[in-house]
């Protein structure tokens, strides 16, 4: 075990360095923790659901599958598609989080499942820096399966929880004008990277 050490220490600084990153899950994990503090764990719960099966998959040697340029086209175009209709309900929705206290229209697991599964530069990142991670630990067998997946999530889980954790203990005193605004920063996020992964899935087809 003591031998798997730097090994795990390069998974945690590559963990956070890309969990760190705004990015999809990121801006969901912010907006969702205005009703919970639980919400960046129920966000790494589903983001757990897509990349525990994919970290197995790319185990087993399917990593080629998703480097695939059809695999990547869909992808792009459906997980574009569908990340700006997260951000644009977002947007909708922000003026009743904030003043009435309502919650958007799906909840933090669903959305950690969405902005894992359909984010196709997440997949991408998985087929190759995560390939790279994942055969450093098959000389360890199972137990270096574990390992990974375990020592990955952890990261995900700790960062997430703290964010959101952090913003649904220091809401009120930020006023209902800065969390509109930090609601509309995370849709204009989402409707960002929505965009740029269907002009990704475009320049993919030409």
């Amino acid at each position: 075990m003591l031998e798997m050490l730097p090994i795990l220490a390069s998974v945690v600084v590559i963990s956070l360095s890309g969990v760190m990153m705004p990015g999809p899950m990121f801006a969901m994990t912010v907006a969702k923790s205005y009703r919970t503090p639980w919400a960046g764990a129920q966000v790494s719960l589903g983001h757990a659901v897509i990349e525990v099966p994919l970290i197995l998959l790319i185990y087993f040697g399917f990593a080629g599958f998703f480097q695939n340029n059809t695999v990547q086209v869909v992808l792009s175009l459906l997980g574009g598609g569908m990340i700006i209709w997260l951000g644009a309900s977002m947007f909708r929705a922000r003026a009743e989080v904030v003043q009435r206290g309502k919650d958007l229209p799906y909840n933090a697991f669903v959305a950690g499942i969405v902005t894992s599964g359909l984010n196709p530069f997440f997949l991408l990142w998985w087929a190759t820096i995560g390939l790279l991670l994942v055969s450093r630990f098959q000389t360890y067998g199972t137990t270096g399966l574990v390992v990974l997946i375990i020592t990955h999530w952890l990261c995900d889980l700790v960062w997430l929880s703290f964010v959101s954790g952090l913003i649904y203990r220091t809401q009120k005193l930020w006023g209902q004008t800065v969390q509109q605004g930090i609601f509309i920063v995370c849709s204009l996020l989402l409707v960002g990277f929505g965009g740029w992964y269907l002009i990704t899935g475009v320049r993919l087809v030409g």
